[in-house]
C-alpha cells in the first residue's frame, strides 16, 4: 500500500503544475525561463536530499554499529550509470517542455486531458514489453478513466473543433514522453536508493533544457522577481517530490498500475483550475472528475473484494 500511495501522491504533485505555469505566463515569463528555473531548483532540492541521506547513512551505521564501508558501497554509482540515469531523466523534461508549450494554444482543461492520454499509452508499453495481455479489470478501469476524462476536460461540451491542433499534436507527444519517463522511473539502476537515482535523473534534464534554453534568468536578475517563487513551486511539486515517490514506488508496482494511478492528477488540476484561476467548471466536468477517483480507485477495490472472496471461502470450507 505505501508504494502504491507513493506513485498516487507523486501524481497529485504534477496535478498541481498547470495552475502554477498558466500563472507564471499570466505574469510574462516565457517557456524557458519557467521550466529552467523548475529544474534548477529541483536539483538542488535533489542533492540536498542526497546530502541527507548521505549523512543520515554515516549516523545510523556507526549508531547500529554497521559497516559503512557496505551503505557508501551501496550508494556509489559508476559513469555508465549514472549517465543512464541522466538519460532517464530526459523525459521529465520534454514532458514539462511539450505540456507547458501546448498552454499557450489550448485551454488548460484539454491540455490536462491529452497528456492524462499517458495512462493507456502506459498500458500498452508495459503489455508490449511483458507481451501480456491486459486483463478485464484494466480494460474496465481503462474504460472508466476515458469517460471520466472526457466528461472532466469539457470535451463533450465544448467538441475538439475550435482548438488549436499545434498544441493538441505539443499534448500528445507529452503524453508519449511522460509515458517513457514512468517506463525509465523503474527501470533505471533500481537497485540504487531512490534519492541518488533522482539527483542524476533531475540533473540530466535539467543539463538538456538549459542547452535548448540557455539559462540567461540566472544572470539578467529575473530570479530576483517572482520566477524564483514559480521556479521554487514547479521545482518542489514538479522536478523534486514526485521522481522521488516514483523512484520509491513504480519498482514495486509496475508501468501498468502507475500510469493508471498517474490519473489522480486530472481531478487534482481541474480543482484547482477553479478555484484558482475561477475558470468555469459544469457539472459535468465535475461528474467527469468523480468518475476519474472511481476509476483510480477500481484496481484496489477489486482486489480488497477478491481478497475477501478468498478469505470467506477458506473459513467456510
Amino acid at each position: 500500500m505505501k508504494y502504491l500511495l507513493s506513485v498516487l501522491l507523486g501524481a497529485v504533485c504534477y496535478g498541481i503544475l498547470s495552475t502554477i505555469v498558466v500563472t507564471a505566463y499570466g505574469e510574462g515569463y516565457g517557456l524557458g525561463e519557467v521550466v529552467g528555473s523548475q529544474l534548477l531548483v529541483g536539483f538542488v532540492l535533489a542533492w540536498g536530499l542526497v546530502l541527507f541521506t548521505k549523512i543520515r547513512e554515516k549516523r545510523r551505521s556507526k549508531s547500529s554499529g554497521g559497516n559503512l564501508e557496505k551503505a557508501q558501497q551501496q550508494a556509489k554509482l559508476t559513469w555508465k550509470q549514472r549517465l543512464f540515469l541522466m538519460a532517464a531523466g530526459t523525459p521529465t523534461a520534454v514532458t514539462g517542455l511539450l505540456y507547458y508549450q501546448s498552454l499557450k494554444y489550448i485551454p488548460n482543461s484539454l491540455a490536462i486531458i491529452l497528456l492524462f492520454q499517458f495512462t493507456w499509452i502506459g498500458v500498452l508499453i508495459h503489455s508490449v514489453s511483458k507481451r501480456k495481455r491486459p486483463n478485464g479489470i484494466v480494460f474496465l478501469t481503462l474504460a472508466v478513466l476515458f469517460g471520466g476524462t472526457l466528461l472532466a476536460a469539457g470535451i463533450i461540451e465544448q467538441g475538439l473543433a475550435k482548438f488549436n491542433w499545434i498544441g493538441v499534436v505539443l499534448g500528445l507527444l507529452s503524453a508519449v514522453s511522460y509515458s517513457l519517463f514512468i517506463l525509465l522511473s523503474g527501470k533505471a539502476v533500481p537497485s540504487v536508493h531512490p534519492a541518488y537515482r533522482s539527483g542524476w535523473m533531475i540533473t540530466g534534464g535539467m543539463l538538456l533544457v538549459f542547452a535548448l534554453f540557455p539559462p540567461h534568468f540566472l544572470f539578467n536578475g529575473m530570479l530576483g522577481g517572482n520566477l524564483l517563487v514559480f521556479g521554487f513551486l514547479l521545482g518542489l511539486f514538479g522536478a523534486f517530490i514526485p521522481p522521488v515517490l516514483f523512484a520509491v514506488g513504480v519498482p514495486h508496482i509496475g508501468e501498468g498500475m502507475t500510469g493508471i494511478l498517474g490519473a489522480s492528477e486530472l481531478p487534482v488540476a481541474v480543482m484547482l483550475s477553479s478555484v484558482v484561476l475561477h475558470e468555469h467548471v459544469s457539472m459535468l466536468q465535475w461528474m467527469g472528475v468523480v468518475l476519474v477517483m472511481l476509476g483510480v480507485a477500481l484496481p484496489e477495490l477489486f482486489k480488497r473484494v477478491r481478497r475477501a472472496s478468498s478469505n470467506y471461502a477458506m473459513k467456510s470450507a
